[in-house]
């Protein structure tokens, strides 16, 4: 096949800037792996006058992304403006309407409105990729629908954030506290204009629900997403998880159960040996765990210039190629509502807790706990203040439901001096 593919872009930020320079500096490279020249005819953007760093004027410009998607002379949109709703929904909406492939790195939008998208292109005869909405340059939507197709995946679970992982290990790596690197990586240009997607595991948990989708054969279900981020992970917690020997990160886990698909996005402790414990920087990391292959682990750069237009290009490449598969690896009206379901295994859970230093507060603890069901594996007192005593315990394997049960107790106390942390000690 000698006819072009030819793209339009929407959206010239980090990741279409870095779309451009590889079709422009790897066209032969290109060519010579998909048997097809690839190009851009066009391209949208909020500003037309902005230094990019790279040479647009070859392109036809469009101020609406949805006309670019119209433009008889585009061949896939590349979608990459970002959020849930707005241009980027309407620009994919007219560009699957006229019979246009889409290729984009928008998690949020696909979050929200997969299904219906999905099923938009497929009864039109399009594809949509997303492999760059997930994990960056990491290729996991890929090791899924292809490599691993052979497989009924039982557990995915995986570091998805970059910017969390870099606040946690650089917090570890340098002994400051959470705001002071907080402030950081703010000032590092690493956290969203709405920090709360980044430290609050809002963009993880829609990464986390497209890859259930894929893994399970179910539609995407975001709401259906524990959500609980990393703002209450002090410095002590870091320095206590590594005395006992771990580590801590904003981990995602998904599974089947009989009960229905679990879906958890929270900060957890993870042995620190293991190669989730060893993920420093900015990194993100997948661990895909399947019936016949037993476990694979992807480790990769989670997000840059580089990295994400890797991930777009892999999807182009694709198509390029002729290569077309449904959006979720299988077609979206046979995908099964995902019924959410509570994480029932029981695992160690680490807790910290302030008390009032109060003569018997340790002991009335120690009885809501017992009463619960939830029996300390260890304990330790550190140093208090004249008020206040911290106390760190480790239990043995129990439920969520039982330590919540536990700790509302605990708040009808008179001995707590503030809201207790509690993280799961997570098997990898």
């Amino acid at each position: 096949m000698t006819t072009p593919l030819r793209l339009g872009i929407a959206g010239l930020g980090t990741v279409g800037t870095g779309v451009v320079k590889i079709v422009r500096q790897k066209a032969n490279l290109l060519t010579a792996r998909s048997g097809r020249p690839v190009l851009i005819t066009a391209v949208s953007a909020r500003t037309r006058e902005k230094d990019r760093g790279v040479n647009i004027s070859d392109y036809a410009w469009e101020d609406d992304p949805v006309a670019l998607a119209k433009r008889d002379d585009v061949d896939v949109l590349v979608e990459l403006m970002g959020g849930s709703d707005g241009p980027a929904k309407a620009a994919t909406e007219a560009a699957i309407a006229h019979g246009k492939d889409v290729v984009t790195a928008n998690k949020a939008m696909l979050a929200h409105h997969g299904q219906a998208l999905a099923e938009a292109a497929e009864t039109a005869g399009c594809v949509i990729r997303f492999e760059a909405a997930v994990a960056g340059g990491i290729p996991v939507v890929k090791a899924l629908t292809e490599g691993l197709a052979g497989n009924d995946i039982t557990r995915v679970m995986g570091v998805m954030n970059g910017t969390c992982n870099y606040i946690l290990t650089r917090m570890q790596s340098a002994g400051l506290p959470y705001a002071e690197v907080f402030e950081e990586a703010n000032q590092l240009g690493y956290l969203e204009a709405d920090p709360t997607l980044d430290v609050g595991g809002i963009d993880a948990g829609h990464k986390l629900s497209l890859l259930a989708s894929v893994a399970f054969g179910t539609q995407v279900n975001f709401d259906g997403v524990e959500l609980e981020g990393i703002e209450r992970i002090t410095i002590d917690d870091i320095n206590q998880a590594a005395d006992m020997g771990y580590r801590i990160k904003l981990l995602g886990v998904c599974q089947m159960t009989g009960r229905g698909l679990e879906q958890r996005m929270s900060p957890c402790l993870v042995p620190a040996t293991s190669p989730l414990g060893q993920l420093e920087g900015g990194t993100n990391m997948c661990v895909l765990e399947g019936d016949s292959v037993e476990q694979i682990v992807l480790r990769g750069p989670g997000a840059g210039e580089g990295p994400t237009a890797s991930a777009v290009m892999g999807d182009v490449m694709d198509i390029a190629r002729g290569f077309r598969i449904s959006t979720f690896g299988q077609p979206a009206a046979g995908l099964s509502p995902a019924k959410p379901a509570k994480a029932v295994t029981p695992a160690p859970y680490y807790l910290r807790l302030a008390l009032e230093d109060k003569p018997g507060a340790l002991a009335k603890v120690a009885k809501v706990l017992g009463e619960a069901a939830v029996s300390i594996d260890r304990m330790r007192q550190y140093q208090h203040s004249d008020t206040t005593a911290p106390v760190l315990i480790v239990t043995h394997k129990t439920t969520r439901a039982s330590l919540d049960e536990a700790l509302a107790a605990m708040s009808r106390l008179d001995v707590l001096a503030g809201k207790p942390v509690a993280l799961r000690i997570e098997t990898v």
